[in-house]
């Protein structure tokens, strides 16, 4: 289980603890999506069907941590409130392309894509259209499949792609775990989320038996919720000093 405490400023998994501190300095730009010349390594769907729990905040900071790290990382704001496209600086007022048209297959990803952040992190941006995807995709063929396969198809892709995914378990969720290897659950510490983690958890080995075979848990992140990346406002804070111990964590077991 993973542990992220921002009063403390520290991280914890398997027992370990201990202090990390990165000074770089991080900032936000509009710029042209970086091409990616080496293939997908790791694909993390940061899923909860509950609202509220820090999904947002920990995808764009795990990506971000990544991309501080030196990775060419994709984030993919597959939530239609468009949050991960908001909290990185991206405007969705007459945005397009957006993920909507790459999972309908009207647009490829690359059309897409975003550069937001000098370093190596792209975004697929979304905004309120995304919400007909859920109507729209169900009488498509394979319709589970439309996220990975629109980023298989584009040859060179990110060493990692975090996938932001939506509060509920439809199909844009179910086609982040497709098209994920990895799961990554933010959790509130109260009882009534303990409950909703059982449902995910059968979800997840329902979509492992039936789409995904690869498919596993990477872990469980207990956080708050911010909405851009902490490492945007002072990379010494303790938030950022978590969250930069999460991605060394993710990092390690590959």
């Amino acid at each position: 289980m993973f542990y992220v405490k921002h009063s403390k400023g520290w991280y914890f998994m398997g027992g370990r603890t201990k202090p990390y501190i990165c000074l770089v300095l991080f900032r936000v730009e509009r710029c042209s999506a970086t091409k990616m010349g080496a293939s997908i390594r790791r694909s993390i769907a940061v899923v909860n069907q509950k609202g509220g729990v820090g999904k947002t905040t920990t995808a764009v900071n795990l990506a971000a941590g990544l991309a501080l790290a030196g990775h060419q990382t994709l984030i993919v704001d597959l939530d239609p409130q468009g949050n991960a496209t908001t909290g990185l600086g991206v405007k969705k007022e007459g945005l397009y392309p957006t993920i909507y048209h790459v999972l309908l297959g009207s647009e490829p990803p690359h059309k897409a894509t975003v550069g937001v952040v000098t370093g190596g992190l792209n975004l697929l941006p979304s905004d309120i259209d995304l919400v007909g995807a859920e109507i729209e995709l169900v009488g498509l063929e394979r319709r589970e499949y439309r996220l990975r396969e629109a980023l298989e198809a584009e040859g060179d892709g990110a060493e990692y792609v975090i996938i932001d995914s939506p509060p509920s378990l439809g199909l844009l969720t179910i086609n982040a775990l497709v098209a994920a290897d990895r799961v990554l659950v933010p959790l509130q510490c109260e009882f009534y989320a303990l409950e909703g983690l059982a449902h995910l958890v059968k979800t997840i080995k329902l979509v492992r038996e039936r789409l995904n075979p690869g498919l596993k848990i990477l872990g469980i992140v207990l956080t708050p919720s911010h909405g851009r990346p902490v490492m945007l406002h002072d990379v010494r804070s303790n938030g950022a000093i978590a969250y930069l111990e999460l991605t060394k964590e993710v990092l390690r077991h590959e």
